[in-house]
């Protein structure tokens, strides 16, 4: 019976971001991503993305992005019947993201909760994307990456969710489950419109990230984006740079010329 619960007890989820420096160091990468990754070719998971390459090793994902965070969002136990008996396994859904433009999601099933949980957050990093944010509602103007920059659509099943920009300050009108997806991905503020049972979780939530995947799919005016001040990936990574840029100084003879007129 001890076993028993020890074996339970190491089958608990853990978050993957704190294994994230041990499995970069003894990682050997098998694909060409994987290879340009450990190199220093691609030191950033924006490019990651848009090199082309198929992801496939989720240890690229650790390597860029180590302060990423999962969200359980539905255990589900499934049961089969057999001629030997009743053959139960444990379907698990996953959201993952940095809280600042990143998020992915997947599914996995297995026996045993713990491991199902764990591969389904590696098929969460294997299917990343990046989200545009931005103020698109009229009511706010502020500029500031806050909400979606548009109004998008996504559907799965029977459920049509409808995400749209909301002023400064409203936060997030949504369920619960597509709280918990638009939090990680780093929206703080959205109106959301849904249609269908929402009570399946897998649906909504899946209704949810398609909106999103059509958020960074659908293409947008350069005018557009000084407008309604659209950021795409990471903000704090921007701001880093800018504040990190050195300050060229000024010789003391252009100086004094300066002064003099």
């Amino acid at each position: 019976m001890a076993a028993t619960r020890d074996r339970r007890g190491g089958g608990m989820p853990r978050r993957k971001s704190e294994q994230g420096p041990s499995v970069s160091v003894s990682w050997s990468p098998k694909t060409k991503l994987g290879m340009m990754v450990k190199s220093g070719q691609l030191t950033n998971i924006s490019d990651v993305l848009k090199s082309g390459l198929p992801l496939r090793e989720p240890e690229v994902v650790d390597l860029l992005l180590p302060e990423l965070n999962d969200e359980v969002i539905d255990v589900n136990m499934v049961q089969r019947m057999t001629d030997s008996g009743r053959r139960v396994k444990f379907v698990i859904t996953v959201a993952v993201g940095n809280g600042d433009g990143y998020i992915g999601f997947g599914q996995a099933k297995g026996k045993e909760v713990g491991s199902s949980i764990r591969k389904a957050i590696e098929n969460a990093k294997l299917n990343l994307i990046e989200i545009r944010r931005g103020c698109g509602s009229w009511e706010c103007g502020c500029g500031t990456p806050h909400t979606v920059p548009f109004s998008v659509t996504g559907k799965s099943g029977s459920v049509e969710v409808t995400l749209k920009p909301a002023p400064r300050g409203i936060s997030l009108a949504t369920g619960n489950v597509a709280k918990k997806i638009l939090t990680i991905a780093g929206i703080k503020d959205c109106w959301t419109f849904t249609k269908g049972k929402t009570k399946t979780t897998v649906n909504y939530a899946k209704a949810v990230f398609n909106a999103l995947e059509k958020n960074a799919e659908m293409r947008v005016m350069p005018e557009e984006v000084k407008k309604i001040g659209i950021v795409s990936g990471a903000i704090v990574t921007t701001e880093k740079t800018q504040q990190s840029k050195p300050v060229e100084p000024v010789e003391p003879s252009e100086k004094a010329e300066g002064e003099a007129i």
